[in-house]
């Protein structure tokens, strides 16, 4: 085998996406996803059915993943998976199964943490960022930088999903620092549940992008928590829309649908509005004008635009992953697992899932 090959599996399965991605080195070969439909009829995931799911669907969407790598099993050098943070149920299947893959192969062991898989998603390569013209390097062109070897150290990452939202100083492979983050909901639930309020079907943090492109940002307006410091708050949003939608639909019952576009738009701008001035807060504290974000709700449109015109504007020099590589995947945990395997960062079989796991 060539040693300068390293074939990584990697496992995710923190939430209701049961993944498997097979790495060569930084990139990636197969990256296979299958989603649970399951919790649409509830509105939400449910922890003891998505970790039912997980169950059917780990064998054969690891099965699939080698298949599409062309890698045996005997090929694999080490395997990497979730450890945490996420569901506990959802994650024990996750890596029991990367447990028992690699005692039966007797190779290495690597755990990684989900959150900083998102971050370092930046750093990963495949077939179609190799085939394609790599970005300038200038300083302050506020373009999104899909590339190869990711942000120049060190870095500032917006993380922003449905359970976390951080701003973490990322120094080296291996260094990162939290310095700011929610105090009690993430932007991804205020997404959420305002798309329950306003009567849209889960998930609904993709359909208020949705309605949002033909509505006014401006139109209403909602109020800005006061958080020193770098750290968030969304609970206050949420209720301030909860009363605000109340009162609406008292006067019109039919309020919300005369102004549904209208009202995710206001919304989608008032939470990219309070995420970008705690970034932009970050970097001149810092000093670091190298910008990324990443997690399932960078993948929205609205959030990507203003923070490349704030990066013009601020000189910053941007960056935004893939589609791809935004949502729950593998390969994102793959590419953590390549990291550590340089270093020899391996987990014992003794290591266990847990549903909390900081940075």
């Amino acid at each position: 085998m060539d040693q300068t090959k390293i074939y990584i599996l990697a496992i995710e399965s923190s939430c209701d996406e049961t993944s498997a991605a097979v790495l060569c080195n930084e990139e990636v070969l197969s990256n296979y996803i299958a989603n649970q439909d399951i919790h649409f009829k509830y509105g939400g995931v449910v922890p003891e059915l998505a970790s039912r799911e997980h169950q059917k669907n780990i064998v054969p969407v690891v099965d699939q993943a080698l298949k599409q790598a062309g890698v045996t099993k005997e090929m694999i050098q080490a395997v990497a998976f979730t450890k945490g943070p996420g569901l506990l149920g959802s994650l024990l299947v996750g890596s029991s199964f990367a447990k028992a893959f690699a005692l039966a192969l007797q190779i290495p062991l690597i755990e990684v943490n989900h959150m900083q898989a998102h971050i370092f998603a930046h750093f990963i390569t495949d077939a179609q960022i190799k085939t394609s013209s790599q970005p300038s390097r200038k300083i302050g062109t506020g373009t999104p930088k899909e590339r190869e070897y990711g942000p120049d150290f060190p870095f500032l990452c917006l993380t922003i999903s449905g359970g976390h939202t951080q701003i973490i100083k990322v120094s080296d492979y291996y260094t990162t620092v939290l310095i700011g983050q929610t105090l009690d909901d993430a932007a991804g639930e205020a997404f959420d549940k305002t798309a329950k309020l306003l009567g849209l079907p889960y998930p609904g943090g993709p359909l208020i992008d949705q309605h949002a492109k033909t509505g006014n940002p401006e139109k209403f307006k909602f109020p800005h928590p006061k958080i020193d410091g770098l750290d968030f708050s969304f609970s206050g949003l949420k209720s301030s829309i909860l009363y605000f939608l109340r009162d609406e639909t008292k006067k019109d019952a039919a309020f919300i649908s005369k102004n549904l576009n209208d009202l995710c738009a206001s919304v989608q701008h008032t939470i990219t509005e309070i995420l970008l001035a705690k970034v932009e807060k970050a970097s001149v504290q810092t000093g670091i004008k190298e910008i990324a974000i990443a997690g399932g709700v960078s993948a929205n449109s609205y959030i990507r635009e203003k923070l490349q015109e704030k990066g013009k504007l601020k000189n910053w020099n941007i960056y935004i992953p893939k589609m791809a590589y935004c949502t729950d995947n593998a390969a994102m945990i793959g590419i953590v697992g390549y990291f550590k395997f340089l270093k020899k960062d391996f987990a014992m079989q003794c290591t266990a899932a847990t549903a909390r796991w900081e940075l």
